[in-house]
């Protein structure tokens, strides 16, 4: 017979942590999707964790991209919100894209085709303007159209990399792009960052319940690793016309969208940012979106999503419109 609700909530509540010495193995764990991961994981503090916090030393503020699903514009709200920061000159921006299997943000930041430069002070991000820099293992790969075919351990190893060995130097704002789910690449950016800190998450959703279902158990990950939750951001909130700007629902929220998760889970609601195909085109050419259409609804909204962000990191980024 299954366990009742609310023993299963119990059990939920009951997780060691994947840093703990039961980790995996503890009866609170019985049933949880990474169990193995977590059995299999190296225990007590990684050695390399003064490496990271040393190159990080400079990075001001430390934030994760998270969506327990995947197509919801993750990758494209981290770009947008990339040149958001970046539209202040005085500020240095940098992407880490932890999406080892399906890169996506060189291309959108218009940078596919470059490679990384190794100095003897480390390995240098990709820089698209010059405040905002990215890194990603598509500037390794020879062909654009290589498959990443890794298991776990080599998805970390490289995630490891990427903190200890790029030469971040001073920056405002280091963003994570990361895949979707609750797996070996968030656990590895958690541990990894633990020590030089971060200062927290957006969950990025749409406003169907499909969506919203997993950024419940992306939400209930935070909790259980200990990550602050910065808020929720409702991406492709309705259809925004280019030319006359009219709004028409195109996902219905049949429960109240990510304003109404928000609220359940008591965590901040950032905003809602639209679709608009301009947003699409500027992501497949590798440009701004902020640069051509700076008076959009869009970039209105994602301004307003700054703004509540700035809130919630002590920081005052942007004026809203």
């Amino acid at each position: 017979m299954a366990p009742a609700p609310a023993a299963r909530r119990s059990r939920a509540r009951a997780c060691p942590g994947p840093e703990s010495e039961t980790a995996g193995k503890a009866d609170s764990c019985a049933g949880c999707p990474n169990q193995a991961i977590c059995a299999s994981a190296p225990k007590g503090p990684d050695p390399d964790l003064p490496l990271v916090a040393a190159r990080l030393a400079g990075v001001k503020h430390k934030i994760l991209v998270l969506s327990g699903k995947g197509g919801v514009g993750k990758s494209t709200f981290t770009s947008l919100l990339a040149h958001a920061f970046a539209t202040d000159e005085a500020r240095t921006i940098g992407i880490m894209d932890t999406d080892i299997c399906g890169p996506s943000i060189p291309k959108m930041m218009g940078v596919e085709d470059e490679t990384i430069h190794i100095s003897n002070t480390g390995w240098s991000p990709v820089w698209v303007s010059d405040n905002l820099g990215v890194m990603s293992i598509q500037f390794m790969l020879p062909n654009r159209d290589d498959a990443i075919i890794w298991r776990g351990p080599k998805k970390n190893g490289l995630i490891k990399k990427f903190l200890k060995e790029v030469e971040w130097g001073d920056m405002d704002f280091l963003l994570v792009d990361t895949p979707p789910g609750t797996s070996d690449e968030h656990l590895s950016v958690n541990s990894l960052l633990k020590e030089s800190g971060i200062d927290g998450a957006i969950m990025v959703t749409t406003p169907q319940e499909v969506s919203l279902l997993d950024v419940r158990k992306e939400i209930d990950f935070c909790r259980k690793a200990g990550i602050k939750i910065l808020g929720i951001v409702e991406n492709m909130s309705g259809f925004v016309c280019p030319k006359c700007t009219h709004s028409s629902q195109i996902f219905k929220a049949t429960t109240g969208g990510g304003a109404a998760l928000a609220k359940e889970m008591g965590i901040p609601f950032l905003g809602e940012v639209p679709l608009d195909p301009r947003i699409g085109m500027a992501c497949d050419y590798g440009e701004s979106f902020f640069d051509h259409y700076p008076d959009s609804p869009a970039c209105k909204a994602l301004r307003h999503v700054v703004k509540g962000l700035a809130k919630e990191i002590g920081e005052e980024i942007l004026a809203d419109d």
